[in-house]
């Protein structure tokens, strides 16, 4: 029997960490090493690698841990070296123009990028406008063969000032391959369509404009996919419908409109602005639900009884003409508030933050507004029952606060308010969670490809790791790989302090949901049947699948089954179109979480936040000191114990807590603390804090005017 080789070079990605560490992804699993090994590669061996990069790496293999049964091998953590860089991934660098002693150099936007690139003379560049020191560039790598030099690098575009909202924002774009702008040979076709919708469009179609329907969308929408109507049709039931924007009625299969949304894949939502997946005239014209105009929609029906319980699920293309259109706060008010002037006080959205306003709820007569109420009322009944269903069958309730950033006019980051999932949030999310699966389910047993919406099952050995931090903070699970100990596990952190982080931590440890040919289920959901129908202007996936939905009503023999409009889609097409947009939905994705923390730092290094008091929540404790989540924003910071004037702290040995050596003051993973702004780095994206508490301050100004007086 041979011996193993004490060493081996291994194969595969490389990500770096800020301090200039990286770990390596490996190829493929070996028998050399235990499963989930991790391979850390130190600062000064990562020799010419670059974030990305295919590597090869030499790594030192561990002894085996000896029993007296069998020898284990246990997961560790291993040290390699950067033998050879095989390809290079990273060709362009984004970052700003500076200058030490006798060169220029541009530091990388990114943080984990570990060196800076030498670039020439901007006086020499041969771009325009010709970049100055401090200006946000893009430049392309040259050769790097020298790890005792930097790499070098030459213009190819200016962005403008560093750090200013709008060379910030052209940055992302080139960054990410994003235009808010369509060729012309697009612009050219989609002039001729027309502007609204005629007699011959809605020729086949069932039409329901005489039905009560409205739409619910947050107060900024810039367009308008979905829509609900709503009946009752007899002996305690009700007719349900859910409309959604009938994009295919004018984007042909094949054609270049077709062409350039697959390209895109999807619409990107940076901060203040979209980039959207069809022109304008389409996403926020033709094609958006607005209020009191006629628009061509995909429907699907669900018929409840009297306990509230689907008895029958139809589709349909259908024609409705929207009555109002209202925002979340707008519904939850009528949900909750019975004084019908109190809901006419509510103001409208400013008409430069949304695609379309509505007629103001002050207009509105009593009759109206009590219709919409008692809709809206019914309805909710429907959709909490609904939701507790789902939820009973395996369904996780992962529902995070998020961030709204508005901007003004200038671009600037004016406020940022936290948004939380209320009832009139969930009550539309059930009905398009009903309607993605009642299309899922109709293909399904038409016997109908698609693009599914899957969630694989989580990796065992990461929801192990999940339970010990868990665990560590104080709270007892058991066996997260079983899904009914998640669901417990998510309860019990419902209203705990550190439910948000352990809710991050939890949704890190879960595989990303993606695009796939094949039905393999959603873990998340816990569906086994399941597609994305209900936003075809900004997904390319429902746009598949509005065609596909033709099939079906074709195979149901349904009235409103349009001729001409059925395209049959292969299955090898399907994997190829699935795996594009799950790598388009993942790139826009990585665009918005930029433009977000952007964003944030720029909010945070303004001057008139700079003596305002914080609120931020612990959420993991370090020799040197806190890291938090500032409560309002969910922004992430650093509170160094230098920054504690009152004590000297040291940290607990599970470090969950530290606790003053002196006065036996105790802080803890959850707790809220005040916090100011110390420094906002925008090169490596890190806001420093400083804790704020005010006894603290006032006793080390007691202390000092003591220290004066004993020293006078």
């Amino acid at each position: 029997m041979h011996k193993k080789p004490k060493t081996v070079l291994l194969q595969g990605k490389i990500n770096f960490r800020s301090n200039g560490k990286a770990v390596l992804y490996l190829d493929k699993d070996t028998d050399f090493l235990p499963k989930d090994t991790s391979i850390v590669i130190p600062a000064n061996k990562t020799g010419l690698a670059l974030p990305k990069d295919l590597v090869e790496v030499k790594v030192g293999l561990p002894e085996p841990i000896k029993t007296k049964n069998k020898k284990i091998n246990q997961p560790v953590e291993l040290s390699g070296t950067i033998n050879k860089v095989l390809e290079r991934s990273l060709q362009t660098v984004i970052g700003t123009l500076r200058h030490r002693e006798d060169y220029y150099f541009v530091c990388p936007d990114d943080p984990k990028m570990p060196v800076e690139v030498v670039v020439p003379n901007p006086k020499k560049a041969k771009i325009k406008p010709q970049p100055k020191l401090g200006d946000k560039v893009s430049i392309t790598l040259e050769e790097w063969e020298n790890p005792e030099f930097l790499p070098s690098g030459k213009y190819t575009k200016n962005f403008g000032a560093a750090h200013y909202p709008d060379s910030e924002f052209r940055a992302i774009l080139h960054k990410y391959d994003l235009s808010p702008e369509f060729p012309q040979s697009i612009e050219s076709f989609v002039s001729e369509i027309p502007d609204s919708v005629s007699q011959v469009d809605i020729q086949n179609r069932l039409d329901i404009r005489d039905r009560f329907t409205f739409t619910i969308d947050p107060d900024d929408a810039k367009d308008f996919d979905d829509a609900l109507s709503f009946e009752r049709i007899g002996k305690g039931c009700v007719r349900l419908g859910v409309h959604i924007a009938d994009v295919n009625a004018y984007v042909p299969a094949n054609s270049i409109l077709d062409h350039e949304a697959h390209r895109r894949g999807n619409s990107t939502y940076l901060v203040g602005t979209v980039i959207p997946m069809l022109p304008h005239k389409l996403s926020s014209g033709l094609c958006s639900l607005k209020e009191g105009v006629d628009r061509l929609t995909k429907s699907v029906f669900f018929i409840f009884n009297k306990d509230h319980q689907v008895e029958k699920i139809t589709y349909a293309n259908t024609v409705i003409h929207s009555n109002k259109r209202l925002t979340y706060g707008q519904a939850l008010a009528l949900l909750r508030e019975n004084n019908l002037d109190s809901i006419r006080k509510l103001p409208q959205p400013p008409p430069h933050q949304t695609g379309f306003a509505g007629k103001p709820l002050k207009m509105l007569e009593n009759s109206e507004l009590k219709k919409l109420q008692e809709t809206i009322r019914y309805l909710w009944q429907i959709a909490q029952i609904q939701r507790s269903e789902r939820i009973k069958q395996g369904s996780l309730d992962l529902d995070m606060p998020e961030v709204k950033i508005y901007i003004d006019s200038q671009g600037w980051t004016d406020r940022i308010e936290k948004q939380t999932t209320d009832e009139s949030h969930q009550l539309i999310e059930e009905f398009m969670l009903m309607a993605n699966q009642a299309v899922a389910q109709g293909f399904k047993k038409s016997r109908l490809s698609g693009i599914h919406r899957v969630h694989d099952l989580p990796d065992p050995e990461k929801l192990a790791e999940l339970g010990k931090t868990v665990r560590a903070s104080g709270i007892s699970v058991g066996d997260l790989a079983q899904k009914s100990e998640v669901t417990r596990f998510l309860q019990k952190i419902r209203n705990h302090p550190q439910e948000h982080p352990l809710k991050v931590a939890f949704l890190r440890s879960l595989r990303q949901a993606n695009y796939s040919d094949e039905p393999i289920g959603h873990y998340g959901l816990g569906k086994q049947d399941y597609l994305h129908f209900t936003s075809p202007i900004r997904r390319y996936a429902d746009l598949i699948v509005h065609r596909i939905f033709e099939k079906l009503l074709q195979r149901r023999r349904n009235k409103s089954a349009l001729p001409g409009k059925t395209i049959h889609y292969r299955k090898e097409n399907l994997a190829d179109i699935s795996k594009h947009i799950s790598t388009t939905e993942q790139n826009s994705v990585d665009a918005e979480r930029e433009s977000i923390k952007i964003k944030l730092l720029e909010f945070y290094d303004s001057p008139k936040n700079r003596e305002v008091k914080f609120d931020a929540i612990i959420t993991d404790v370090k020799n040197r000191g806190l890291f938090v989540e500032m409560a309002d924003t969910l922004a992430f910071g650093f509170v160094p114990f230098s920054s504690f004037q009152d004590d000297h702290y040291h940290v607990s040995s599970d470090g969950t807590r530290i606790t003053g050596t002196k006065h036996q003051r105790t802080f803890s993973v959850g707790q809220i603390i005040p916090v100011t702004i110390e420094k906002v780095d925008r090169f490596k994206r890190e806001i420093d804090l400083a804790f704020a508490d005010n006894r603290h301050k006032n006793r080390s100004r007691k202390i000092m005017r003591k220290q004066i007086r004993k020293n006078n």
